[in-house]
This record gives structure tokens, C-alpha cells and sequence, in this order.
């Protein structure tokens, strides 16, 4: 069989080819990735010369080089998007290119070339937010309110999926994840950001009160149920994937890193609440696990241990991405520069 894999070089799409090729040595992956500051090839590199992986730096939103680079090609699973809400605030352009052109330009591709399943990679955070007090959470039925220009462009793509499947019967699935995290995640995320500040002494950014609360994912379950579904889910169909029973703040999470990392809450700077800022995501995974035998299987509390402790152990690897152009980065999201 085979994969076609936009965004394999960002995380959790080198994650997820890890996971396929250790699991499927005999089907062949195609990364088609545009290699911007989220893609690194370094996520690949004990798979950079095996057989079966073939790397294509490529733009989603090229027609005719997606059209060529998908011939042949039987699944397409796609991870490529602009994913960083931060930067959708300051420059919410590019994600209507990536998440939402550059999305139809690949269904009208998988379209032309008859690719046999379609499976699109989503975000919770297209259901918009709830309060802290509402126990209920989010599921396929729930109805989409998105509530930052990234979710907005998120939910824009899922219907355009969808849209494929009842217009023109392109075989599709779904999945709505919650936050993912695990080696190889960019440095401007919450956990690594978290994790590798401390390292270099550096505060934590707490956004606001530090009380929205998140649901935690980690990347290998992740990849484990979009396996599923690319090979047991029905086409059409949506799928929600969460890794928590219970959310956590993220002031908990933050002190839950700094009691790994030997700190105290001395570590901690609070600063102005984000634009727009969700205050709770919480994830319903019933029909995976009723339809498709998945549940989480990973921790938070492990994982997280273990997560801390890739990062202490690759610092070669996250300290090239916290240079060059990441003070003026962080003084754009953050008001005040790389906190002491």
C-alpha cells in the first residue's frame, strides 16, 4: 500500500510515519511537506534512508504538483496546516491559504487521481469553548463554532471534506483531536515551550489566570487511531480522539513540569490573556472506542515524565529552533521578549 503524508515532516506527521513504517515495513510513505519553520527534517532522520520513505518538498496549494506528486498513490492522510492559534491572531491569512486552498486543492487531486480513502486530520478546537463549569464535551454531533481564525479555517477544511464525500463521493474520514504532545513537537507550543524554558532558566508564559483547561493527547494514541480508522472506519464518518478522562489547566500542566524539572512556582510569569482565549476543550471518544476498539493507552502523568525527558536528552535538536528569529517571535506573542 501506498501513503501519501502531507505535513510528515511537522509533529505529529513524522510521529505518525514513525509509528506506520515501524508497523507496516512493507507499505511505502510519501512525505510531501513544504518544509516551512514547523517542518524539520531532523524528526526523520533514523528513517531518511530506508527504502520504503520517499521525501518530496512540496506545497499543498500547488494543484499541479500535488496532482503529480499523488499518482499512484491509494491513502492519502493529511496533516499540513498552519496550527499555531498565537500566529493566526497576528497573521490569520496564511491559514486560510493552507488549511482551507490548500486542502481543496488536495481532495481535488485525491478526486482526479482516484485515491482509494482520504483521511483529513482536525481539531477540537473547531467546537468552539466551553465553560469551566459545564461538564459536557465535545462530540461528532456537536455543533461547530469555531473561535480563532486557525479553528475557523480548521472547521472551513473539515467541511470541504466533507463536501467532497456527498458531492462526488470521494471516500473521506475524519478525526477531531485534542492537544497532542510527545517528541518532535515545535518549541512554541505550551508543553515543549514549558519544558525547554525551564531548561535554559527561563519562565514559564501563563496566559491570563492560567485556569483554561485542555485535553492532552499523546501522539503515539493519536497515531494509533488514525491507523484505525484509515483501515476500519467508515467512509463519511467523523471520529473524536481525546486522551483524557479529566482536563487539566494550564497552570496545573505548567506545575506539573516544573515539579519534573526540580522548580518552583518562582518559575511561573503570568502575562495577558491571549486574544479569544478558549477557556475549556474536553473530548467525548465513545465512538472510537465502541466502533473501532480505541482508547488511549499513554498517561498523561508518565508520558509527560517521559516527554520532559526526550527534551532534556535532544537539546541538539530544539535549541536550533529557539534561534535566529525566536526573540522577536517571542516578543510578538509573549510583550516583553524572552522572559528571565
Amino acid at each position: 500500500m501506498k501513503l501519501f503524508v502531507t505535513g510528515g515532516a511537522g509533529f505529529i506527521g513524522s510521529n505518525f510515519i514513525h509509528y506506520w513504517l515501524k508497523k507496516y515495513p512493507r507499505d511505502e510513505i510519501i512525505n510531501f511537506d513544504k518544509l516551512t519553520y514547523a517542518g524539520n527534517l531532523d524528526n526523520l532522520l533514523q528513517i531518511k534512508n530506508n527504502p520504503s520513505y520517499h521525501f518530496i518538498k512540496g506545497d499543498i496549494c500547488n494543484l499541479e504538483q500535488v496532482n503529480l506528486s499523488t499518482k499512484g498513490v491509494d491513502i492519502i492522510v493529511h496533516f499540513a496546516a498552519e496550527s499555531h492559534v498565537d500566529r493566526s491572531i497576528t497573521d490569520p491569512g496564511v491559514f486560510v491559504e493552507t488549511n482551507i486552498v490548500g486542502t481543496q486543492r488536495l481532495l481535488e487531486s485525491a478526486l482526479k487521481n482516484k485515491i482509494k480513502h482520504f483521511h483529513h486530520i482536525s481539531t477540537d478546537e473547531v467546537f468552539g469553548s466551553l465553560e469551566l463549569d459545564n461538564k459536557s464535551k465535545f462530540n461528532e454531533l456537536t455543533v461547530y463554532n469555531p473561535r480563532s481564525p486557525y479553528s475557523a479555517s480548521k472547521a472551513g477544511s473539515d467541511h470541504l471534506v466533507r463536501s467532497y464525500y456527498h458531492t462526488y463521493g470521494l471516500p473521506v474520514t475524519i478525526t477531531n483531536c485534542s492537544n497532542n504532545f510527545g517528541p518532535y513537537q515545535h518549541p512554541e507550543k505550551l508543553i515543549p515551550l514549558a519544558i525547554t524554558n525551564v531548561l535554559e532558566e527561563k519562565k514559564i508564559p501563563i496566559y491570563g489566570d492560567g485556569l483554561n483547561c485542555r485535553d492532552w493527547l499523546f501522539v503515539e494514541d493519536h497515531c494509533r487511531a488514525i491507523d484505525l480508522v484509515v483501515r476500519e472506519g467508515k467512509k463519511g464518518e467523523t471520529y473524536c480522539i481525546g486522551g483524557l478522562k479529566k482536563e487539566i489547566s494550564n497552570l496545573e500542566l505548567a506545575m506539573k513540569i516544573l515539579k519534573l524539572l526540580g522548580k518552583d512556582k518562582s518559575y511561573l510569569e503570568f502575562i495577558d490573556d491571549r486574544l479569544g482565549h478558549d477557556r475549556k476543550y474536553s473530548i467525548d471518544w465513545t465512538k472510537a472506542q465502541e466502533k473501532l476498539g480505541w482508547q488511549p493507552e499513554h498517561d498523561l502523568d508518565t508520558w509527560l515524565e517521559k516527554t520532559v525527558g526526550w527534551y532534556k536528552n535532544n537539546s541538539w535538536w530544539w535549541i536550533k529552533l529557539k534561534q535566529s528569529d525566536w526573540d522577536r517571535y517571542y516578543k510578538k506573542h509573549y510583550k516583553g521578549g524572552l522572559i528571565k
